[in-house]
């Protein structure tokens, strides 16, 4: 009788193993897969943080480059400044010519559509006088 009830407890001990054993391995790879994670996030921060140091240095190299402006010699200052000025120069015809053609296009679309009332206030005069030879037969 006693092997009887030793049989369903080994089973049972057995199951109860076999379900230890599938948590244990389960609760490692969940394990692994946060570790992973981890060290992936660490791996991003790092590279963010390289990425800022990079940024920073590149902006101290234009500041430090635009502080150590080279001295142009005399010729080429005024050739600078002479551009400088037709620039200056275009920049100021070229709002002029924006302008103007605004205006235009505003006078055209204004045309047009006095164009267009014109054509429709005959019309309307048309049928008024229709409607007033029709009233009088």
């Amino acid at each position: 009788m006693a092997d009887a009830i030793s049989i369903p407890q080994n089973i049972f001990l057995l199951i109860i193993a076999v379900i230890a054993l599938v948590a244990i391995i389960v609760i490692v790879m969940q394990w692994r897969k946060v570790r992973e994670a981890q060290s992936n996030v660490i791996f991003l921060e790092k590279q963010a943080e390289l990425k800022k140091i990079e940024l920073v240095e590149r902006d101290l190299e234009s500041k430090r480059l635009m502080e150590n402006v080279i001295p142009l010699p005399k010729d080429q200052q005024e050739r600078l400044s002479q551009i400088r000025g037709e620039t200056s120069k275009m920049m100021q015809k070229v709002g002029f010519l924006h302008s103007e053609i605004n205006e235009r296009v505003t006078r055209l679309e204004t045309r047009a559509e006095y164009e267009k009332l014109q054509k429709l206030l005959d019309e309307i005069d048309k049928k008024e006088k229709q409607i007033e030879k029709k009233g009088k037969v």
